[in-house]
């Protein structure tokens, strides 16, 4: 016989039920006001993995009474999306949840529009994917667009409680007892993620026979074995990958050194080592660039050795890299004075290089007047000369802007002001 699991038969009958997501179904937030006005559109509900986006979906469905199918846009046909609309056509309304939606097919999407444009059929998608990234623009454009966030060691704490009291759904009818450990090592190892706590009691529960008393006694030992290791809400493929990177990025850019190597746990935890080597890189020249030169060649040599060690170890030379380039000075005017210079390029007529400046060696070139009046600088004291090297069109365009970030940028800037002076 099949066993419904625990995560399944403890979802939410009315939106009163849902646990977390308040700005979405709270006194006076958009989905409630939706449905307590009975008036349910298309939407699409994304976030991370086990933040109840299909329970949210099953909920709304039960709230409003109305008939739901449930689909999944990979595994299910054409066929069975027929199927539906002929039985919304004989209902009157229905609510399809349709899990993946952000991989339905041309054929798929293209049978579905209508149906959701006359609101035979409403939509509830869920994905764990940006919308803004993967979903067609013709779908997306038709639905509202929900984030779900995971949930916080409250709201985990509170799915538990109601897990281990529910007689109809959960446990209240036996006697399961959690050590305070336990407990929190539940609460605290799923990163938000109500379905992996949910499943992880199950297997706790269901496993452990009870003692002599009748008591399913749950140790942290157990809680342990049935969690096997703190979940890590993570996909290096998927949208939480960019997010971590971004933040990393964001928090040494900021000189947050903490916030810096909590995000590069994160991508260790992952196993992400190409993402962290080519940000790190990325980060030295970016935003640290001239006002610590030597940022570039460290990071380089620090991915190069954590490359080669492999992990564990080669978290020890990244961490290096990490604090270095958090707690390094800050500077991103030589990239910024490039896209100044590739700005013009794009956008105005520039010109020709100037005619004492072109290429002379070659036969000829003198009386095409190519580099004639050219000045050559080491032939001049401080191996400098003032001459035009701009064409003549921009002659006058300053791209380079320096600070007094770091040693190296304020001498440069001294030498950069001598000159134009």
């Amino acid at each position: 016989m099949k066993r419904t699991p625990l995560a399944i038969k403890m979802r939410p009958t009315h939106i009163d039920n849902i646990i977390g997501q308040e700005d979405l179904v709270g006194e006076g937030k958009i989905i409630r006001r939706m449905v307590e006005s009975n008036n349910i559109a298309s939407m699409i509900l994304f976030g991370p993995p086990g933040t109840g986006k299909t329970s949210m979906a099953f909920a709304i469905a039960k709230s409003l009474d109305l008939p739901v199918r449930k689909l999944n846009a990979v595994i299910d046909k054409k066929k069975d999306m027929e199927i539906v609309v002929e039985e919304a056509k004989m209902s009157g309304q229905m609510i399809l949840i349709l899990d993946e939606v952000h991989r339905l097919d041309k054929a798929k999407q293209d049978f579905l529009l209508p149906h959701l444009e006359d609101n035979l059929v409403t939509m509830i998608g869920c994905t764990t994917s940006n919308p803004y990234h993967s979903i067609n623009p013709a779908i997306r454009s038709r639905c509202h667009l929900f984030e779900l966030h995971n949930l916080t060691t409250d709201q985990i704490k509170t799915a538990i409680d109601s897990a281990l009291s529910n007689k109809d759904s959960g446990y209240g009818n036996l006697s399961v007892t959690l050590t305070k450990e336990a407990y929190d090592h539940f609460a605290l190892s799923t990163n938000g993620d109500v379905r992996a706590v949910l499943n992880g009691l199950e297997l706790a529960v269901s496993s452990t026979p009870p003692n002599n008393d009748g008591v399913i006694y749950i140790s942290l030992d157990i809680a342990e074995q049935c969690m096997q290791k703190k979940s890590f809400s993570h996909d290096k493929g998927g949208d939480a990958h960019y997010d971590v990177l971004s933040a990393f990025q964001k928090s040494i850019r900021g000189s947050d050194v903490d916030a810096s190597l909590h995000y590069l746990a994160r991508l260790i935890e992952a196993g992400d080592i190409e993402s962290i080597a080519r940000r790190l890189i990325v980060i030295a020249y970016e935003d640290i660039g001239l006002a610590n030169p030597q940022a570039g060649p460290r990071a380089i040599a620090s991915v190069e050795a954590a490359e080669r060690l492999g992990f564990p170890e080669a978290r020890i030379p990244l961490s290096v890299a990490v604090v270095e380039l958090a707690l390094s000075p800050k500077s991103n005017t030589a990239y910024k004075a490039l896209d100044a210079a590739l700005a013009d390029i794009r956008n105005t007529n520039t010109g020709e290089v100037p005619a004492h400046l072109k290429d002379a060696h070659y036969q000829g070139a003198a009386k095409l007047g190519r580099g004639v009046d050219y000045k050559y600088p080491h032939n001049y004291s401080n191996h400098w000369v003032k001459q035009q090297y701009l064409p003549d069109n921009i002659k006058h365009r300053s791209y380079y802007e320096p600070t007094d970030t770091g040693k190296f940028e304020r001498a440069l800037k001294t030498v950069y002001e001598n000159i134009k002076d």
